[in-house]
C-alpha cells in the first residue's frame, strides 16, 4: 500500500499549482493570441464568438486547446485508473503532476530564449500546454477535492457560497476555497505583469 500523504501538504501543493495555472492561462491569453490552455469554458465561448465572425477570435487555436486538453485528461486518466483506491494521492498522480511541472518550466526557458513566435509555433505551444493542464486536472481529480481542480474555480465559488453560513451551511473548507480563488487571480496578475513588462513568456 502506498504511503499516505499529509492532507495539508498536498492542499498547499495544489494551491501552488492553482497559482501556476492562473499564470499559464494569463500568459496563454495575452501572448498566445487569446486562448486559454486551462480554462476550457472560456475557449468554448471564444469558439462560439469566432464562428459568427467576431473579430480577432482565433477559432483554430481554441479548438486545438480543447482537443489537446481532453487528450491530456484521457492519457492521465488511463494512468491513474490503475492506481490503488485506498490512498488520497496515488504515486501515478504525483508522477504526472511533477512531469507536467518540469515540462512547463522547460518550455518557459526555451520560450524566453527564442522570443517572438510565429503562428505555427504558437499553436503548437497552445496544444502542448493544454495537454499538460488536461493531464494535471485528471491527475488531481483522483484526490477527490472538488474545490481544488487547479484549472478552474467556478465550482469552488459555488461550493464556497452554497456551504457558507449565510446560505445556511456550515462554512466548511472556506479557507482553502478562498485560497484557490485568490491563487488563481494572483497567478493571472503575475502573468499580466510578465507579459506587459517582459513581452513574452
Amino acid at each position: 500500500m502506498s504511503r499516505p500523504w499529509p492532507e495539508g501538504s498536498y492542499i498547499a501543493a495544489l494551491l501552488v499549482m492553482t497559482t501556476a495555472t492562473g499564470a499559464i492561462d494569463g500568459v496563454s491569453y495575452l501572448a498566445l493570441d487569446r486562448v486559454f490552455t486551462g480554462n476550457m469554458t472560456g475557449n468554448v465561448l471564444f469558439i462560439g464568438f469566432g464562428l459568427v465572425g467576431v473579430a480577432d477570435i482565433p477559432v483554430l487555436n481554441n479548438l486545438v486547446a480543447l482537443v489537446a486538453f481532453m487528450l491530456g485528461a484521457v492519457i492521465a486518466s488511463r494512468i491513474t485508473r490503475r492506481a490503488p483506491t485506498d490512498v488520497h494521492l496515488p504515486r501515478s498522480s504525483v508522477w504526472i503532476l511533477v512531469t507536467g511541472t518540469l515540462l512547463t518550466l522547460a518550455l518557459a526557458v526555451v520560450w524566453l530564449a527564442v522570443g517572438t513566435l510565429d503562428t505555427g509555433v504558437m499553436i503548437a505551444i497552445t496544444g502542448f500546454l493544454a495537454l499538460l493542464l488536461g493531464a494535471q486536472a485528471a491527475a488531481v481529480k483522483s484526490i477527490g477535492l472538488r474545490d481544488l481542480s487547479t484549472v478552474v474555480v467556478t465550482m469552488t465559488m459555488v461550493n464556497l457560497s452554497s456551504d457558507s453560513r449565510v446560505a445556511g451551511g456550515t462554512g466548511a473548507a472556506w479557507a482553502r476555497r478562498i485560497g484557490a480563488i485568490v491563487c488563481m487571480g494572483l497567478g493571472a496578475l503575475v502573468a499580466a505583469l510578465i507579459t506587459t513588462h517582459v513581452g513574452g513568456a
